[in-house]
């Protein structure tokens, strides 16, 4: 099997600009990913925000079969026309892994068709993830639940369209529930939303978390080559009437 090429991206800003990520993440969310998850099945490439194109060049993103995306500081500061390409890669056959607050990231938001609104409270609190599709792929090797005891609650309703598959459900320690682990399809592209990840909680030290997000990468790589279907004028398959 040929090695899937995975780009990470992130801001990288609250790593550089706050003390308490800082503390976390001193090389970067984006590196802490990479660590975790790195195999001999993957060739990662890293990119961020302040790179020239944010990392995001079109031989980057024609050589990128699964990218993961984290964001949250500094959405409005990504490149419209890049967003825009990354969307229109997705739709090509590329996979997109949404990290936590990138469910506000242009790319998620086009692909989604909504404002991706969702309810939160930025104190880091105690949750439970709930594993309710264990045959899926993306829940190969993970528990029947796992704990995060600390990380920002994201709560219902989270303004999404309806959820290919549900993969994960979140319960908090204040009560709210959060559909924070589900696919969609857009035209040949796979995506995979996932809510942990606020910058002053560990959760990409968590060893469930990353298993969910290497197992998403391999789920969310692209399966053959596009299949082209026919546009525009078209003559008939069969006979029409008396033709």
């Amino acid at each position: 099997m040929s090695k899937i090429r995975l780009t990470i991206w992130s801001e990288f800003v609250h790593e550089r600009r706050d003390e308490i990520p800082g503390r976390i993440y001193p090389d970067g969310m984006h590196m802490q990913i990479k660590r975790g998850i790195e195999c001999d099945d993957f060739d990662i490439r890293v990119a961020t925000l302040d790179m020239p194109e944010h990392g995001l060049t079109d031989e980057v993103l024609e050589s990128t079969d699964v990218m993961t995306w984290w964001g949250h500081t500094a959405h409005k500061l990504v490149d419209d026309e890049i967003a825009a390409k990354v969307v229109r890669r997705v739709k090509q056959g590329m996979g997109f892994i949404a990290l936590h607050s990138a469910h506000y990231s242009k790319p998620f938001r086009a692909l989604m068709g909504t404002d991706c609104n969702l309810c939160w409270r930025p104190k880091n609190e105690h949750a439970h993830v709930w594993n309710i599709n264990p045959s899926h792929p993306i829940a190969k090797g993970v528990p029947y639940s796992f704990k995060l005891d600390e990380e920002e609650m994201y709560g219902e309703i989270f303004n999404i369209p309806t959820p290919d598959e549900l993969v994960f459900i979140t319960w908090w320690a204040g009560g709210e529930v959060f559909r924070g682990g589900c696919t969609f399809r857009r035209q040949y592209g796979k995506i995979f939303y996932f809510h942990p990840g606020h910058e002053t909680a560990p959760s990409y030290y968590n060893e469930n978390v990353l298993q969910v997000i290497k197992n998403a990468v391999y789920w969310a790589k692209p399966d053959n080559a596009p299949f082209v279907f026919p546009t525009g004028k078209k003559d008939p398959e069969e006979p029409i009437g008396g033709e």
